[in-house]
């Protein structure tokens, strides 16, 4: 069985990372059974064979596959007899844009409203470092960082006019049934979901109707997963 390095709160079963999510939704996607490893940002000595220091990371037999693209990339290519993630060489192309406007633009918009409830959720020995690592990055005590959510959510909701837009003409961005593009889109939702109860989305937003479909897939996986409910 596959092995999957995925990032853990204080407690195992916190699952919150986007590019975890990601890829598990891929391997279910796939049909392809997995054991999910609990991995902490202090651990990085744990992923030494992956020649790098983040999750997610796969072991499938004696290889390592590092970054939840190239996880992707590896699945579609080793495994062409399963469901495809990408629809084709066209769809695969087109999800590079998700997953570049994913982490250019959604990711940076949702982390204003959870990077102190992340804090909060993370195991004793990793928050020392989360803390002192993200105020560096941004300046900011993450207190500060999150002090005006309420003021950016609107912001943030037009935004999502886009996405909005193509998930009231179809239910997944893959058209039908949901493809790769789906789940790195939304890997960044439920990275919130697990670890913040902040309402980033209105109930009759179209986005959380999909969102509502996406929590359902693959026998309800992410849907079951330990977070917050939404409406």
């Amino acid at each position: 069985m596959m092995e999957l390095y995925d990032l853990a709160g204080a407690e195992e079963d916190r699952r919150f990372s986007p590019y975890c999510w990601r890829t598990r939704l891929a391997l279910a996607h796939k049909d392809l059974a997995v054991r999910t490893l609990p991995w902490r940002f202090t651990e990085k000595a744990s992923l030494a064979p992956s020649g790098q220091g983040k999750v997610p990371v796969l072991v499938d037999g004696g290889r390592w596959v590092a970054d939840s693209w190239a996880i992707a990339n590896y699945l579609e290519d080793a495994y062409p007899d399963r469901p495809s993630l990408f629809g084709g060489e066209a769809g695969r192309a087109l999800s590079r844009f998700y997953g570049n406007w994913t982490d250019a633009v959604l990711q940076p918009g949702l982390i204003r409203f959870a990077l102190l409830d992340i804090w909060r959720h993370l195991a004793p020995e990793d928050k020392e470092y989360f803390r002192r690592s993200r105020e560096e990055r941004f300046g900011v005590s993450l207190e500060a960082f999150v002090a005006d959510r309420d003021q950016r959510l609107g912001a943030f909701r037009q935004s999502l006019t886009p996405l909005r837009l193509t998930l009231q003409a179809q239910p997944f961005l893959g058209g039908e049934q949901p493809l790769y593009a789906d789940y790195i889109v939304f890997g960044a939702f439920q990275w919130v979901r697990c670890v913040s109860d902040y309402a980033v989305l209105a109930a009759d937003d179209p986005v959380a109707d999909w969102r509502r479909r996406m929590l359902a897939l693959h026998d309800g996986l992410a849907g079951k997963a330990t977070g917050y409910p939404v409406t």
